[in-house]
């Protein structure tokens, strides 16, 4: 067998150099999250306590849970405990961290799929409609400014638009996503319409735009010209000649999005009390509680970094200039 043949393609060695960054990028995020926390006021004693603890009793919980040891030496204490797979215990709920961050990263994974899987075909659709309108027709400025709204207004607004509109005023929604008191598929797709609902306002803007622009673009090309001229029908000229070639900023666009999806999920979480790692990150947060914050985002940076990994391997396979110039 040839030697060529078992080395990794130019694909299998981006994906490679991405990991290897991702690696180095999660152990940034550990150390900048650990140290940002540690500069905060008070400690997690203090929060389990409260403001009526005793010295004594807030100087035993501290020993207990290690926090009068200096900083430097928790940190690498935790760190070996890293790469034994060993991420922790929660000071405030004393759990284990890795299981405890897993079930609420599930439940976040679920309202971001959910959220995706209706933003990638509504936001490509918009689009395609959008670019095949008349220009300053009505469908064409309806479109626009609905994405100049959604590119502008923040998610907590919409969110809490939409619960004083739909929930609170017509009753339609519960105002709130507890998911975890879901009995049945029913009530987990009621629970998940609002949350879902704000992250698409916001999220398909942004592709809807791109894949405008960029069908526009391919509409002028010679070759979908000629796809006219054979009398080829409308749709089918959109769909087999223009969509292939203008998909590839529209990936960019959704990979950016589900990117983007990470951090704003956790506002979106807070506003409709969603049970996910985001709400759980902002608890961990104030409660000072150290190894429950770094698994929390470590794990957002984890599916950040395999998001963006996904992505640019898609846009590199989906584009040949992109693949025929990779080292």
């Amino acid at each position: 067998m040839a030697v060529s043949a078992l080395r990794p393609g130019p694909v299998a060695r981006l994906a490679a150099r991405r990991l290897v960054f991702a690696v180095l990028s999660l152990l940034v995020v550990a150390t900048v999250v650990f140290w940002a926390i540690e500069l905060l006021p008070g400690d997690a004693a203090q929060r389990i306590l409260g403001r009526d603890a005793t010295a004594q009793a807030l100087a035993a919980l501290r020993e207990r849970l290690h926090l009068a040891d200096p900083a430097p030496m928790r940190y690498l204490h935790w760190l070996g405990g890293v790469l034994h797979g060993d991420f922790g215990t929660s000071l405030a709920a004393n759990r284990p961290v890795l299981p405890y961050v897993g079930a609420r990263l599930a439940d976040t994974l679920l309202l971001a799929g959910a959220a995706l899987a209706i933003h990638i075909p509504l936001s490509i659709g918009l689009g395609l409609v959008a670019a095949s309108a008349r220009r300053d027709g009505l469908v064409d400025t309806l479109l626009s400014v609905a994405v100049l709204l959604g590119m502008s207004v923040p998610e907590f607004v919409i969110g809490i638009a939409l619960v004083a509109w739909l929930s609170t005023a017509w009753g339609w929604f519960p105002p709130l996503a507890l998911i975890d008191q879901a009995r049945s598929f029913g009530q987990v797709v009621l629970l998940l319409a609002l949350p879902v609902l704000t992250l698409n306002l916001v999220m398909t803007a942004y592709v809807v735009r791109q894949t405008r622009a960029s069908m526009i673009e391919i509409l002028q090309s010679d070759f979908v010209r000629a796809a006219s001229l054979r009398g080829l029908s409308r749709s089918r000229v959109l769909l087999r000649h223009a969509l292939p070639s203008a998909v590839g900023p529209a990936v960019n666009a959704i990979a950016l999005n589900a990117g983007w999806l990470v951090g704003g999920i956790v506002v979106v979480e807070a506003v409709f009390n969603y049970p996910g790692l985001g709400r759980l990150l902002v608890e961990a947060i104030g409660n000072h509680d150290v190894p429950l914050v770094q698994g929390a985002a470590m794990a957002l940076a984890a599916v950040y970094v395999v998001v963006n990994l996904a992505a640019d391997v898609a846009t590199t396979l989906l584009n040949p200039k992109l693949r025929t110039a990779l080292p």
